[in-house]
């Protein structure tokens, strides 16, 4: 495969070219409701051209791996006709390497009738619990190997196993309806399906019992979150705007986003980066070839970095984090995240409940927007806090507030740090990109609770 890329880029007459050949193997399995909707196999291989000339991108790709030098001059083609583009690229060091799937337990040493097995005695469970109205069950596992080639003399062979699950019991009593669920994910270990059974257990019960919760009165709270709810307010409400394209394009976020400006107390440390192991955000090089890194976005309360494309990178002057990646072979690598969280503190969980008479404790999530710096977001479990204790459960509530003041207010974090695997995101039309997002527990004074 080498050889072939290689010589289809020699002697081309571009700025820059990089080639992308992938072949995917994969598995799915849905239910809706009591019954299954879908199952099978799926694979593919196809691949991608990109050229710069002149300041202007050409894009092309293919599904076939002949003639694959008449698809690399048509891309440069196709980049000579964009006029008065300025794009260059940072520099990053060729490397030549070869990088082996990380593996807990392969998927494909289970059949899909073993892994549909799993599902049913989940599916079963759920239907057990008494007010169950619906449910949705959906498992998918992938194997992508990419080659990578540019003219700058990189070469790279990587692959990658991703497994996802989401669970979701609905239920509904009197016209009242509520739900609950968890997903989970994972780099390359399909056996976290296997052992899910009281989890299953506990969601169906708990879209049952909040059928009776009461409600919340709409008001400012203290808000304790927990790991998966702080996580993905970290990603989506922080992470996005640190992708170095959405700042570069906005004005109002070049005001808002500079370097060096405070957002937090010293506690706050926040980061993002692929080179982390075993997540399902993590990989060795990116989708342009440029090696994964750690990157601090906030630093002991200061914003420090953002995430960088080797475009966006040579655009603000600042070095290429390893951001660019892309969901499949058609579509080009635009700055992503990968694996963003809020670094542990020294507290306690119990500490930090300690001294709130009374707040709310939330857990997990289902829904939620952000628009630039205001986000709302919509909590899957809600309790009550009272007198330091976490009591009686209460309908799920919506969070809303502006990001900056948010952060401010966030003034503890607890030492229990832990990743959710489970989501997929989605940016400029591709969806959904493997990352993982997390926190310890954090506290959040004067937080705006949407209730009754």
């Amino acid at each position: 495969m080498r050889n072939f890329i290689e010589d289809a880029i020699k002697g081309q007459d571009a700025d820059y070219l990089e080639v992308t050949v992938e072949e995917n193997q994969a598995s799915h399995i849905r239910y809706q409701g009591k019954e299954l909707d879908s199952i099978g196999n799926t694979n593919g291989k196809g691949g991608n051209i990109r050229a710069l000339v002149g300041g202007g991108w050409g894009f092309v790709c293919f599904n076939e791996l002949s003639e694959l030098r008449d698809k690399v001059e048509l891309a440069i083609h196709q980049a000579r006709l964009i006029n008065g583009a300025n794009r260059r690229l940072a520099h990053v060091e060729p490397v030549v390497d070869i990088v082996k799937p990380y593996i807990v337990k392969d998927p494909a040493t289970i059949s899909i009738a073993d892994k549909k097995r799993y599902l049913d005695e989940y599916n079963e469970i759920i239907w057990s619990t008494p007010n169950i109205q619906s449910s949705v069950i959906g498992y998918q596992d992938s194997r992508k190997k990419r080659y990578f080639a540019n003219s700058e003399g990189t070469y790279i062979e990587q692959e990658r196993i991703d497994v996802t699950l989401r669970v979701m019991a609905i239920a509904q009593r009197n016209g009242d309806v509520q739900q609950a669920g968890f997903s989970v994910g994972s780099l390359g270990d399909v056996s976290l399906i296997q052992t899910l059974h009281n989890d299953v257990a506990e969601i169906s019960q708990k879209a049952v019992d909040m059928l009776t919760a009461p409600n919340v009165e709409g008001n400012q709270y203290t808000v304790v979150l927990d790991p998966i709810l702080a996580g993905v307010f970290i990603h989506e409400a922080f992470g996005h705007l640190s992708e170095a394209d959405h700042v570069y394009e906005n004005n109002h976020l070049q005001e808002i986003m500079v370097l060096g400006k405070r957002f937090g107390g010293q506690h706050l440390n926040v980061v993002d980066g692929g080179a982390i192991p075993s997540l399902r955000g993590s990989f060795k090089y990116d989708d342009e070839g440029t090696t994964a890194t750690k990157t601090y976005l906030i630093k002991e309360g200061e914003l420090v970095g953002r995430l960088h494309s080797r475009e966006t990178a040579a655009k603000m002057g600042e070095a290429a984090t390893g951001n660019a990646r892309s969901i499949g072979y058609n579509f080009p690598p635009i700055v992503r995240m990968t694996n963003t969280f809020i670094e542990p503190g020294g507290a306690t969980l119990n500490e930090i409940l300690s001294d709130i008479k009374e707040g709310i404790y939330v857990k997990n999530w289902y829904g939620g927007m952000t628009s630039m710096e205001m986000f709302t977001f919509s909590a899957g479990e809600a309790y009550r806090i009272r007198n330091g204790k976490i009591e009686e459960m209460v309908r799920p509530v919506m969070l809303s507030g502006n990001l900056f003041t948010t952060l401010k207010n966030l003034d503890a974090i607890a030492n229990d740090l832990a990743m959710n695997e489970g989501g997929g995101c989605g940016k400029g039309g591709q969806s959904p990109l493997p990352v993982s997002n997390g926190s310890p527990h954090i506290r959040i004074q004067k937080c705006l609770v949407g209730g009754s």
